[in-house]
């Protein structure tokens, strides 16, 4: 029995949900996400409520349910909410600047590092150590956060490399340490 499948997905007033097909199209005040579900999972949609039923308990049939609600529902939240990740730079002369679209990350190496922000994506920087992603897909807000954080990870050392706002790094004594 699938837990998070058997929830029903609320939808919040000026959001709308059209199925047409296996093709799922939520429009909302902030974006309008499409996204191709399996056709083994049935959806219904309601006044207000999105409700996801399987046909069998076949393994693959419970695998889907969960994750094709759990999908749903992020649209939903994405197109009236949005998401955002904020990463933070810690270390003597890491900072982050826009120039225009592209974000230009210098953080030790030779070479500055740009990303250039995906479509429906925006990358804010509020000060020079900080930079914020938002977007209405969850997916690709994660992703392009992770990516930044992957040019230069937090070592355990000293603490210096870029980190989510809130994450711990656990810290390990040097060589001389006793």
């Amino acid at each position: 029995m699938s837990r998070i499948g058997n929830k029903p997905v609320v939808i919040p007033a000026g959001v709308t949900v059209t199925q047409n097909g296996t093709t799922v199209t939520v429009k909302g005040p902030k974006d309008e996400l499409t996204r191709e579900f399996s056709s083994n999972i049935t959806l219904n949609i309601e006044e207000g409520v999105v409700t996801l039923t399987r046909p069998d308990d076949s393994k693959e049939n419970k695998t889907l349910h969960g994750t094709m609600r759990a999908n749903l529902n992020n649209m939903v939240v994405g197109v009236s909410e949005g998401f955002e990740k904020a990463l933070e730079l810690i270390g003597v002369g890491y900072r982050a600047q826009l120039q225009g679209k592209k974000l230009v990350l210098n953080v030790g190496y030779s070479h500055p590092v740009e990303f250039e922000a995906p479509e429906g994506i925006t990358v804010e920087v509020p000060s020079n150590t900080s930079v914020i992603v938002k977007g209405a897909n969850k997916e690709v807000v994660g992703e392009l956060a992770a990516n930044i954080r992957g040019v230069r990870p937090p070592e355990p050392y000293k603490g210096k490399g870029i980190r989510y706002v809130g994450e711990y790094v656990r810290r390990k004594e040097g060589k001389t340490g006793k």
